[in-house]
């Protein structure tokens, strides 16, 4: 029992870290995989991930690319930490009898950790689409003023950059809590699945590198089987995706779509874009969940918060 209580805190400190490591490696590209999936036909300003990236550093500098970061940094600790160690929870609790877990088990696992992390990952995803957003905005409102003759200096002389902080403060005076929450069913509509996928992909796919049930996997087999994890449940649920960055998108571009919910969200964007609107930045967001999970599951498994809480390997069971 004592061990359970001092791994606890360790496994949320791996969690943390394997999150902090892995958003500053990726962060990026999943800005690019928001200005894509967020862009609508007539609209377009980016042709791919490469050019979404090369135009941002042109026109935002090289730092342009890390908006919206600072929140993803601060709040992806908890976000991890919940995520992972509820898996865990959750594997424990239905292998209680000492069993093997059965694929329903390890499913059933998955689902309870993506219901848990929503807690944070809601109001951290809705931050962070309104920032890494903001420079395609401002971009397309520039273009079309220059369109018109006017060179952009009119319609926007000096935008203003908004903060989460400014953006926080805003819809809790406006909506209260509830405006920090918007998009709440359409992440758990996304998280859900891809626990539920993930969780039990990688603990098989971890399994193969074990030669033995007691003997942990190398350490580039659970990196590997991260990423194959990730990035098949990332494809796997990037409609979902694209919906939950659509509703919580709360500025738009001219002439943009606005909707009402999820289904009204599904309904315009498979009428007036098509089915493969629905696969906008899916190659994206695998490069951006294969090396995150990766990371997550070596530093989970390597046990550094382990190391750092002084908690012994040899005192495990």
């Amino acid at each position: 029992m004592a061990d359970k209580q001092i791994s606890l805190p360790a496994k949320l400190l791996n969690g943390g870290i394997a999150g902090l490591i892995g958003v500053t490696c990726v962060f990026p590209i999943d800005l690019a995989k928001t200005r894509l999936q967020n862009q609508q036909d007539g609209q377009r300003m980016y042709k791919s991930m490469s050019d979404c990236l090369i135009k941002i550093i042109r026109t935002e500098g090289y730092f342009g690319m890390y908006r919206g970061a600072a929140v993803n940094l601060t709040l992806v600790t908890p976000e991890k930490a919940i995520k992972l160690a509820a898996n865990d929870f959750f594997r424990q609790a239905l292998s209680k009898d000492g069993k093997k877990l059965t694929l329903i088990k390890e499913m059933l696992a998955g689902c309870g950790a993506g219901t848990c992390q929503v807690i944070v990952t809601t109001p951290m995803e809705m931050l962070k689409i309104q920032l890494q957003d903001a420079g395609r905005l401002a971009a397309q409102r520039k273009l079309m003023a220059s369109q018109a003759g006017l060179n952009g200096t009119i319609a926007e002389p000096n935008p203003t950059r908004p903060t989460a902080m400014a953006i926080s403060r805003e819809l809790l005076r406006s909506k209260g809590i509830a405006g920090l929450y918007k998009g709440l069913g359409a992440t758990l509509l996304r998280d859900v699945p891809f626990s539920i996928i993930y969780f039990p992909l990688f603990a098989n796919l971890n399994k193969l590198g074990q030669k033995t049930p007691d003997e942990k996997s190398p350490f580039f087999v659970s990196f590997l089987a991260g990423c194959a994890a990730g990035s098949i449940a990332a494809v796997a649920v990037n409609p979902c995706d694209v919906i939950k960055t659509r509703l919580q998108s709360l500025q738009r571009g001219i002439n943009e779509d606005t909707y009402s919910g999820i289904i009204d969200c599904a309904k315009k964007v498979l009428k007036s874009e098509g089915p493969t609107a629905f696969f906008k930045g899916a190659y994206c967001r695998a490069l951006v969940i294969a090396p995150l999970f990766g990371i997550a599951q070596v530093v989970y498994f390597i046990g550094i918060g382990e190391f750092l809480l002084g908690y012994l390997p040899s005192k495990r069971n």
